[in-house]
C-alpha cells in the first residue's frame, strides 16, 4: 500500500540525498539550425560545469537508454512517431502535408538526428521515472528533458515528444497520485491537456500569460470531470521577481503537497524564468529560481528534475548547475573552475548573475487575488483521491547489468564528458545517425486498447482515459536488457 509520499527519511532539509543523473555525451552535437534559440549545447555545457566543480562523484552517472518507438506511442500517435522516426532534411520535401499536419517546420525544424534527439531526452526522463519507481535514488536529474509543450498528434514550441508525459505514466504504475510543477516562463500546455480530465495527476503551471506562447494557462482553466481542481494554473506578468514568485509558489505548493498527497514529484525547470533570457520577461535570479528546487526537495517525496526551455544558455548551464548541487545539499562556489567552455562566462566568471532594474508588473494586489484564488480552489479538495488498492501491473524489468551501476562508488570520470564504457555502448555513433538493436519481446502490434481491457479484466483497475487519450493505468515500458551506463 502506498504511503502518500513519505519514501524518504523524514530530517532537515540538509540531508543527503542519492541522486542519480542522465547523460548522453552526444546530445550537444544535435543543432536545430543556424538563429533557431534552441540549443542542445546547453546540456553539454550544464555537463561540463557539473564535472568541473566535483558534482559528478557525488551522484550515480548514467546515459539513458534510448525510448523506442512503442514507448513513444504510449502517449503519442502512431502515425506521428513513424513521421518522426523517418523524415530528414533531404527527405522533408517530399512530405510538406504531413509537415504541416504534425506542426513541423519553423517552430520544430526537421535536422540531422531528430528522432535520435528524441528517444535520448525521452529515454532519460522515463529511465529516471523507472529508478525511482525501483527505489534506485531519491532524485533523478535529466536536464535535455522537460520539453513540455509536444501533443499527442503535432510539435509545439520546440518541443517534439513529451518526455515528461511519457515520465508521468510510468511513475503511476507505481504511485497511485503524481504532482507535476513547472516553473518554465511558458504554460506547460502540452501536460495539463494529457492529464486534463484524472485526478490522478495533478498539474502546476507558473508561467508569463498575456499574448504569450502558448496563449493558454487561465486561472480559470482547473480540469474538467474527475480532473476538476487538479489543474492549476499560476498566471504571471512581466519583471517578477525572486520575493513576489515565491509568494505565490511556497503557499500553493505546501497547499498541494498536504491535500494531493503525491506520491512522486515532477518538476520541470525551464531556465526561461530567470532574469536577462533571451526569450523570456520575467526577473528570477539563479537562487530565486533554485529555491524551487529546495523547497520541492524538503518535501521527501521522490523528484524527477528536468530541464525545459532557456535560451541565454550561459545562465541555463549556470542554474542547472546551481540547482543540481541544491538537489545534493552541496554548496557550490560562485567562483567557476576553468573548464572548457569558461570563456561563456566573461567578464564575471561567477556562477550567479544579478537581476535586473526591469519593472515588477505583479503588484501585490494582483499576486494576493492570485493565491486567494488557487488557494480555494484547492480548499475544495477535501483530501487526497480515494484509490482502491489492488493488484497491479508489474514494474518495469530494469537491465540486470544495472545492478552493478547501482553501486555508489562507481563513477564516469569527472575530467571528461565522454568517459564512457567503450566496449558495452548501446549506440554506434555516426554523424548523430543512430541504430539500436532491440531485444526479442512481446507483440509490438498489441494494441492499447487490448492492454487496457486485459489489466482491466485481470486486476479490476478502473481505466480513466481522457480526451486526448492518455491511459493513466499502469502499463509496461519495455527497456532493452543492456547496460545502462
Amino acid at each position: 500500500m502506498e504511503t502518500g509520499g513519505n519514501s524518504l527519511p523524514s530530517g532537515p532539509d540538509g540531508v543527503k540525498r542519492k541522486v542519480l543523473y542522465f547523460y548522453d555525451p552526444e546530445v550537444g552535437n544535435y543543432y536545430y539550425g543556424q538563429g533557431h534559440p534552441m540549443k542542445p549545447h546547453r546540456i553539454r555545457m550544464t555537463h561540463a560545469l557539473l564535472a568541473h566543480y566535483g558534482l559528478l562523484q557525488h551522484m550515480q552517472v548514467h546515459k539513458p537508454v534510448p525510448a523506442r518507438d512503442r514507448d513513444l506511442c504510449r502517449f503519442h500517435a502512431d502515425d506521428y512517431v513513424n513521421f518522426l522516426h523517418n523524415v530528414t532534411p533531404e527527405t522533408q520535401q517530399d512530405q510538406l502535408r504531413q509537415l504541416k499536419r504534425f506542426n513541423v517546420g519553423e517552430d520544430c525544424p526537421v535536422f540531422d538526428g531528430l528522432f535520435s534527439f528524441c528517444q535520448t531526452y525521452a529515454g532519460g526522463s522515463i529511465g529516471g521515472a523507472v529508478k525511482l519507481n525501483h527505489g534506485f535514488c531519491d532524485i533523478a536529474i535529466n536536464w535535455a528533458g522537460g520539453l513540455h509543450h509536444a501533443k499527442k498528434c503535432e510539435a509545439s514550441g520546440f518541443c517534439y515528444v513529451n518526455d515528461i508525459v511519457l515520465a508521468i505514466l510510468e511513475l503511476l504504475k507505481q504511485h497511485q497520485r503524481v504532482l507535476y510543477v513547472d516553473i518554465d516562463i511558458h504554460h506547460g500546455d502540452g501536460v495539463e491537456e494529457a492529464f486534463y480530465t484524472t485526478d490522478r495527476v495533478m498539474t502546476v503551471s507558473f508561467h508569463k500569460f498575456g499574448d504569450y506562447f502558448p496563449g493558454t494557462g487561465d486561472i480559470r482553466d482547473i480540469g474538467y470531470s474527475k480532473g476538476k481542481y487538479y489543474s492549476l494554473n499560476v498566471p504571471l506578468d512581466d519583471g517578477i521577481d525572486d520575493e513576489s514568485y515565491h509568494y505565490l509558489f511556497k503557499p500553493i505548493i505546501s497547499k498541494v503537497m498536504e491535500v494531493f498527497r503525491p506520491g512522486a514529484v515532477v518538476l520541470q525547470c525551464g531556465a526561461d524564468s530567470l532574469s536577462g533570457d533571451r526569450l523570456g520577461c520575467f526577473n528570477l535570479s539563479i537562487k530565486g529560481h533554485a529555491e524551487c528546487v529546495k523547497f520541492m526537495r524538503s518535501f521527501n517525496v521522490p523528484l524527477l528534475l528536468l530541464g525545459g526551455g532557456g535560451y541565454t544558455i550561459r545562465n541555463v548551464a549556470r542554474c542547472w548547475c546551481y540547482e543540481t548541487g541544491v538537489a545534493l545539499g552541496v554548496e557550490v562556489d560562485d567562483k567557476m573552475p576553468q573548464h572548457e567552455y569558461y570563456e561563456y562566462f566573461g567578464p564575471d566568471y561567477n556562477l550567479h548573475v544579478s537581476p535586473s532594474n526591469m519593472e515588477n508588473k505583479n503588484s501585490r494586489q494582483l499576486l494576493l487575488e492570485i493565491r486567494n484564488k488557487l488557494l480555494d480552489n484547492l480548499s475544495k479538495l477535501e483530501h487526497a483521491p480515494s484509490v482502491q488498492f489492488q493488484e497491479r501491473e508489474p514494474d518495469t524489468e530494469l537491465p540486470e547489468a544495472d545492478e552493478d551501476q547501482d553501486d555508489g562508488d562507481e563513477r564516469w570520470n569527472s575530467d571528461s564528458d565522454m568517459d564512457i564504457d567503450e566496449d558495452r555502448k548501446l549506440i554506434i555513433p555516426s554523424r548523430v545517425k543512430r541504430e539500436v538493436i532491440e531485444p526479442e519481446t512481446r507483440d509490438p502490434v498489441c494494441s492499447m486498447e487490448v492492454q487496457i481491457e486485459t489489466i482491466e479484466q485481470t486486476r479490476g483497475f478502473d481505466t480513466a482515459t481522457n480526451e486526448t487519450g492518455v491511459d493513466v493505468s499502469p502499463m509496461p515500458i519495455d527497456v532493452p536488457t543492456v547496460k545502462v551506463e
